[in-house]
């Protein structure tokens, strides 16, 4: 077990001592590269992430959408974790900082992260050497993320890097991401919101989905507020890649997900 972590004190705009939630001990397999192994492969690393929020309101009335929703985060982070393609231990910190300070959508509320400690440890360091480990604190606002205006809403751009990038795709009400596939990224994605449909059909929370190239695929928004998807490129998103197709006479062909997110009661969300 990781020895806790060595935090800073953080406070609000009012100078209130800000709370801290914690997720520890946290085992992912993720990709690293040549810069650590000589080749890519996949590799464990224990994740410890300490998040500074104020949590007195979910306090007073228990709501996940007042707090962070600890089960979700997991299943994003391990999301992330698994799809991108890193080099070292220190992006993988950097993109879990990036993506927890990102502001909340309306499709999946919760109390935005004022900072927060990320530290990312090589668990499956070779035996007899030293275990390497990364840590890094980031507040709001030190991270500028870039955001893309397009024709089902937009993107927000969480981290970008060559081999992989991290978006957030935010459809209007109405709005659909139209029949499309990819010739050179692969793409996989995690369904944040809960009233989107896939291929034509309702799909889940926390379902991702893997496009391998050539596979089409399209987003609709029925609903009246806007319907996020978590998306992870590779490698980094390609303008000229993105080919829109006529979904074909058959319809689009039907997807298997994996859910990422655990079972929870329905009256708590």
């Amino acid at each position: 077990m990781n020895e806790p972590l060595r935090l800073p004190v953080e406070t609000d705009g009012q100078g209130r001592l800000l709370d801290v939630i914690e997720l520890r001990d946290f085992t992912v397999k993720c990709f690293l590269g040549a810069s650590l192994l000589g080749g890519e492969a996949a590799q464990r690393v224990s994740l410890d992430v300490a998040m500074f929020l104020d949590t007195r309101r979910a306090a007073m009335d228990g709501h996940l959408a007042h707090t962070v929703h600890y089960g979700r985060l997991a299943g994003e982070l391990r999301f992330l974790l698994e799809s991108c393609r890193f080099e070292t231990l220190e992006p993988v910190a950097e993109a879990v900082a990036s993506y927890v300070l990102l502001p909340p959508s309306p499709d999946a509320p919760h109390v935005q992260v004022r900072a927060v400690t990320v530290r990312v440890v090589w668990a499956d360091a070779p035996q007899g050497q030293a275990v390497p480990a990364v840590q890094v604190h980031r507040r709001h606002g030190s991270i500028v993320y870039g955001v893309e205006a397009k024709p089902f809403g937009r993107v927000d751009i969480v981290c970008e890097r060559p081999r992989y990038g991290i978006y957030r795709l935010r459809i209007k009400p109405g709005g659909f991401i139209p029949t499309h596939m990819h010739q050179q990224m692969e793409e996989s994605e995690l369904v944040l919101g809960s009233g989107l449909l896939l291929q034509g059909r309702a799909v889940l929370q926390g379902m991702v989905f893997h496009w391998p190239k050539g596979f089409a695929h399209r987003y609709d928004n029925p609903t009246e507020i806007e319907q996020s998807v978590l998306c992870v490129d590779r490698p980094g998103f390609i303008p000229a890649d993105e080919v829109e197709l006529e979904e074909p006479q058959g319809g689009l062909q039907p997807v298997q997900g994996h859910s990422y997110y655990p079972a929870e009661d329905p009256h708590l969300t």
